[in-house]
């Protein structure tokens, strides 16, 4: 076929969008979209018209018309299967169907137009896809953004952490008497004004011990009658805290030992930060107490089966990262169970001993006498699993429309668990519904949802476990063909890893004393769709 435009005009025949896809002239265009109302004719219940030199394909939505002008040569079912696919394309940049809508959300929707089509033929795309291009959702970026994030928090933190101790020690230093950071030598001269003579105040002598006698008495009462002017026009966020420590820091002056609880607040505000952090990024919220030596284990997947059977696509790829934030555990050896995925694709970072790794499965530095970084998360391991294997799939999808002889379909659905050491969590089923077609569900295990906007059938099941591990819903629709429900999106989260990359012991160097550690997994889905 040659797709020559793709327009969405309303029923007066005023186009809203136009997209043209060959090499023609402006005017030849307008001419053809300003045709196309003259040529509907009332009463019939075809979706097409032909002049003598192009063909009109149309589907009405609402008060709108999808139009296609194609060349008289083109297929006329290929036709309607593109029609149908540039009519679920709209909805889904387009919250409602009426013109303002559609031009707020022109620039979207001419991007998708370009990925359905190229120089006026159909590419062999589906919707998701075509979200997937438009969007461009880039992983790496989303990962430097979170280090920024993280980085930026710290520095935020080390800049409270500064700021806290110039004030402590600005006020150390103005109750001794020191001019040195409170400006208190800009009063010097004052004070030789009053009769107390330059001898006893120097611009050292608040920092010095050897200031004794009447002199510095009087110095001392001094200052603080000219610092209660200043303390009462002074009036600042946080001031409670800082009249807490001069408190503390008097009692230590007293000689009493009071425990270090200013930075009590902070550490607690950045260890909230942390887990909130880590909630977002995880799809399993869970509650680890983590140790000093901190474990963490990232599978992902991405997978694409055919409708009929076979992979098209299955890859497997993880991510251990390593956090220790005690300095004492900094030298450690890491043993790994050797009972990993058959084929699974290891590789250690740089820094890592490669030959020990293979030896004794144990990730350890090149240079023993060097530690870990603190207080970061450092990748150690990744790893990569490629399979045309279908046993290889976690979770088999089969998906049967077959038509019901009224012009709809009867749908069942099927699910299966095929590696039961999995327990999957939060399992959605997203399944493509024709436009404007409310489906009846007869029925169906876990529970679902319609959505009448998406025009999808989301079905959700809240755990996949060897107990629970296949399940089936059915439901017809009318309206409506077997391609209609293609492709269907699954998600889902587990808490056991996938490529069975599991810690055994934490040893330190020297000692090989074991270390308490704590670890998470996690198995998330990056794409799993059937087509």
């Amino acid at each position: 076929m040659v797709l020559i435009a793709a327009a969405v005009c309303t029923k007066n025949g005023k186009v809203i969008l136009s997209r043209q896809f060959v090499e023609m002239t402006k005017a030849r265009i307008e001419g053809l979209l300003a045709a196309f109302p003259k040529l509907m004719t009332a009463g019939k219940q075809h979706t097409y018209v032909e002049t003598d030199s192009v063909r009109y394909v149309y589907q009405p939505m609402e008060k709108l018309y999808m139009l296609l002008i194609t060349t008289k040569a083109s297929n006329i079912l290929e036709d309607l299967e593109t029609l149908r696919l540039f009519s679920k394309v709209i909805p889904e940049y387009s919250h409602s169907l009426d013109e303002k809508e559609i031009v707020e959300n022109a620039f979207n929707l001419i991007f998708a137009f370009d990925e359905i089509v190229a120089l006026g033929y159909r590419e062999s795309v589906n919707l998701a896809q075509i979200k997937t291009f438009v969007e461009m959702d880039s992983h790496e970026e989303k990962v430097y953004q979170a280090v920024r994030q993280t980085q930026e928090r710290d520095a935020r933190q080390k800049m409270r952490e500064k700021a806290k101790e110039l004030q402590r020690q600005r006020m150390e230093a103005s109750k001794r008497g020191g001019p040195s950071l409170g400006g208190i030598g800009s009063r010097s001269g004052g004070f030789s004004a009053d009769g107390i003579g330059s001898s006893g105040v120097s611009s050292s002598s608040g920092a010095s011990s050897a200031n004794t006698g009447i002199t510095s008495i009087d110095v001392d009462t001094k200052s603080k009658a000219a610092a209660k002017p200043a303390s009462r026009n002074a009036l600042k966020l946080g001031g409670k805290s800082k009249d807490v420590d001069s408190f503390v820091d008097q009692l230590k002056n007293e000689g009493e030992k009071i425990a270090n609880l200013a930075p009590a607040a902070p550490a607690g505000g950045s260890s909230a930060a942390a887990s909130a952090s880590a909630a977002a990024k995880a799809a399993i919220a869970s509650d680890i107490h983590k140790e000093s030596v901190h474990l963490k284990i990232e599978d992902k997947l991405v997978v694409r089966l055919g409708r009929d059977g076979g992979v098209q696509q299955f890859e497997n790829s993880g991510l251990l990262t390593l956090r220790i934030t005690d300095e004492a555990y900094g030298r450690i050896l890491l043993k790994l169970s050797p009972n990993h995925t058959q084929g699974l694709q290891l590789q250690t970072h740089p820094n890592v001993d490669k030959e020990l790794f293979k030896s004794r499965t144990t990730i350890g530095l090149k240079n023993l006498g060097k530690p870990f970084p603190l207080n970061t998360d450092v990748g150690v391991l990744k790893w990569r699993f490629v399979s045309q294997d279908e046993s290889a799939v976690p979770l088999t999808i089969n998906c049967w429309p077959s038509d019901n002889g009224e012009g709809g379909c009867d749908v069942n659905i099927e699910y299966e668990l095929e590696a039961q050491q999995l327990e999957l969590q939060d399992v959605a089923i997203v399944i493509p519904l024709p436009m404007n077609v409310q489906p009846s569900v007869a029925e169906y295990d876990g529970t679902y949802n319609y959505d009448s906007r998406k025009h999808v059938l989301q079905w959700h099941i809240p755990i996949i476990d060897a107990a629970n591990k296949s399940g089936s819903m059915e439901f017809s629709c009318s309206a409506s063909i077997p391609g209609d429900f293609f492709p269907l999106q699954v998600s889902f989260v587990s808490k056991t890893p996938y490529a069975g990359v599991v810690a055994q012991d934490v040893v330190q160097v020297d000692s090989e004393a074991a270390v308490k550690y704590s670890s998470e997994s996690i198995l998330f889905v990056e794409k799993y769709e059937i087509v």
